[in-house]
């Protein structure tokens, strides 16, 4: 792995005060996610590394200030994130670092603007109002507000001038199957922070009650829900294998390894069944880290080579 000096030399970006905003984002993101940050730098070709570490680190910025507070609180911060985001990416230049190097990072791969105002825009509709999902019409809405322009605003940095409509669409996959699994992995610490993540016609299905799931109790009833829901997201990431065709060559690693996380993810969710809603269900240590591993061998030979000519 090259250090980081010498990856932000392969990505063309010169100057000390934007290699150091470059820096502030990715120890943003190895603070937050250490396992997507290391996923970065030991697969993804070296130039496109900084760029999508400064994409995560945005990412990241924005979900925190829409889950941070009460709801008038993360409606003020995110209306005044949205304009100093507008600001940015307007003159260049920011007072916070992380959106100094963001603003630089959308000019430099060219990412359509409309990625970064619909992804803020559904941060203060559907994410900071979130109250759960009626039906799951209601889920394919969210994802197309906010989570769907989520991952777009840094995934897509990975193509120079945005990602086309079919990349798009594969993305679109990508993201149903990613929080389908994420939903059933955090249900216990999201029922404990008042959230309800299924909607509740399944639980109707099933004469499950919210109460059935904060408490944890183990019915026919729940465990026929959580295996339905389990179903649904193996179906959605049975979806995702053409994601892959998708991506940028010095990406396809990092984006195999990512499917393969929540593959292991998911089956841990599956072997809790109601476990599930005592607590949550993390990627464990021992295997993620053989993933790694594992991927990162498959990759050495190529990725610098796969990344170099896509880098400016």
């Amino acid at each position: 792995m090259p250090s980081w000096r010498t990856t932000l030399t392969a990505a063309g970006i010169s100057g000390p005060r934007l290699r150091d905003d470059y820096t502030h984002a990715a120890r943003r993101v190895l603070r937050r996610e250490p396992a997507p940050y290391l996923a970065l730098r030991l697969l993804a070709a070296p130039p496109l590394v900084p760029y999508l570490a400064a994409g995560l680190a945005f990412m990241n910025l924005v979900d925190d200030v829409a889950e941070t507070g009460t709801p008038r609180q993360r409606a003020e911060g995110l209306a005044a994130l949205a304009g100093r985001t507008e600001a940015a990416l307007a003159s260049g230049d920011s007072p916070d670092p992380v959106l100094r190097a963001y603003a630089h990072a959308v000019d430099s791969r060219a990412l359509p603007a409309h990625w970064v105002s619909r992804f803020l825009e559904g941060a203060a509709t559907a994410e900071a109002a979130f109250d759960g999902f009626a039906a799951e019409e209601d889920f394919q809405d969210y994802l197309d507000a906010y989570a769907w322009p989520g991952v777009l605003v840094f995934t897509g940095l990975q193509y120079q001038g945005g990602p086309d409509h079919e990349q798009a669409a594969g993305w679109r996959r990508f993201v149903d199957a990613a929080q389908r699994v994420d939903f059933l992995a955090d249900l216990c610490g999201d029922l404990a922070d008042g959230r309800l993540c299924i909607p509740r016609e399944r639980l109707a299905e099933h004469s499950v009650t919210r109460a059935d799931l904060e408490q944890a109790r183990d019915t026919p009833g729940v465990r026929a829900l959580l295996a339905g829901e389990s179903r649904r997201a193996r179906t959605a990431l049975d979806a995702t294998h053409g994601v892959l065709d998708l991506a940028e060559p010095g990406l396809r690693p990092v984006i195999a390894t990512m499917r393969e996380l929540m593959e292991h993810q998911l089956t841990r969710v599956e072997r809790a069944g109601v476990g599930a809603l005592r607590r949550d269900v993390g990627y464990g240590l021992a295997a993620p880290l053989r993933i790694l591993v594992r991927a990162a061998r498959r990759s050495a030979p190529s990725v610098t080579e796969a990344g170099s000519s896509r880098a400016r």
